[in-house]
């Protein structure tokens, strides 16, 4: 048996909870505000401003998700305008080190990915570029 076994079929529930877990924190944009917020505590414009490509209503699904999720806090000041700052929680920064142990792996992986990515067009007789894998 696999030391991986257990999380495919984790106490009877066909692995839902996990997998639950697991689409939150593998969403790409997950990934970039929680490594953002490892600057500190952001207001809202300035994690958008940090994270190029974000829209912002992706910043705020993102950002609602992952209070929900206990990862990221929540500030709002009595203020006017009013003021309101996030920051990593605990287990939001307890996502960081396997959150760049996996970027570190990418990092060091992408020129073979990428070479057998253009490899897989050329026999397909697509580009890597701008084409979706072939369905099975």
């Amino acid at each position: 048996m696999s030391e991986y076994q257990h999380t495919c079929m984790i106490r009877g529930d066909g692995g839902r909870r996990i997998r639950a877990v697991l689409d939150r924190i593998c969403d790409k944009w997950t990934l970039l505000v929680v490594s953002t917020l490892d600057e500190g505590r952001l207001r809202f414009t300035d994690l958008q401003r940090r994270i190029p490509g974000i829209s912002q209503r992706m910043l705020t699904l993102t950002l609602r998700n992952l209070e929900r999720d206990g990862l990221v806090s929540r500030t709002a000041y009595a203020e006017v305008p009013p003021r309101v700052e996030y920051e990593l929680t605990p287990t939001g920064r307890s996502l960081l080190p396997p959150a760049l142990a996996l970027a570190g792996w990418a990092i060091e992986h992408i020129e073979e990915i990428e070479a057998s990515r253009d490899a897989y067009g050329a026999r397909a007789g697509k580009s890597r570029r701008g084409s979706r894998p072939d369905p099975l």
